[in-house]
């Protein structure tokens, strides 16, 4: 996360130098330097200008990431400040943007700045506001074999109202989620099995089959 105090007063999302506000990536079976691992030459700052383990810049808090099994895309739900919630995806081989502009905007929204220069940031592949949740929780591109219906599709939820969401994994966006189920409980976090079939986790301690039927 952006280390807290709301609205990202320290600006630690769009501080290269900062870890705080970005996703990092790293080699654990190499070495750079005197670290006790090695930094991905592709990072965006592996040769200088900010910390060379981040990869991912412009986020305020994400909560559960997934890589798509089948092609390698990596998806992000990062949840948002007051007003909403966003989805993110990052293509494999991408070069850039790979900013999502926290905390200039919030989904694909300025966010209370009297500037709002978006050059060279990334928007968002989906969003949804705070009357349909408050704090998004990231989910899994299904690519199992028991449920057709749902393959290739993108499944999310939000921990206060523990509506299931889909969206077109193919998509670039603006996508709007599809409701497409709901669960008792608050959902905290997704799992996916070897055979690629997709399990729900709640607070309370189920763990639930996500199925799919025709309506």
């Amino acid at each position: 996360g952006d280390g807290g105090s709301g609205g990202d007063p320290m600006g630690n999302g769009q501080n290269p130098d900062a870890l705080l506000g970005k996703i990092l990536r790293i080699d654990v079976d190499g070495k750079t330097g005197d670290k006790a691992y090695g930094i991905p030459a592709e990072n965006p700052y592996a040769k200088g200008a900010g910390a060379p383990e981040v990869w991912i810049s412009g986020m305020r808090n994400p909560w559960r990431t997934s890589f798509d099994r089948k092609n390698g895309d990596f998806w992000i739900g990062d949840v948002g400040q007051g007003l909403y919630e966003e989805v993110d995806v990052v293509r494999v081989g991408a070069t850039g943007p790979l900013n999502f502009g926290w905390n200039i905007t919030e989904g694909f929204h300025c966010y209370e700045a009297t500037t709002c220069d978006q050059a060279g940031l990334g928007a968002p592949v989906a969003e949804y506001g705070h009357d349909a949740g408050c704090a998004v929780v990231g989910g899994y591109v299904y690519r199992g074999s028991a449920f057709p219906l749902l393959d290739g599709t993108y499944l999310f939820s939000d921990n206060c109202s523990s509506t299931i969401w889909a969206i077109d994994s193919l998509s670039n966006g603006p996508s709007v989620p599809t409701r497409v189920g709901q669960v008792e409980g608050n959902i905290s976090t997704f799992g996916e099995d070897a055979s690629g079939e997709l399990y729900a986790l709640t607070l309370d301690g189920d763990v639930l089959k996500v199925s799919a039927a025709a309506p």
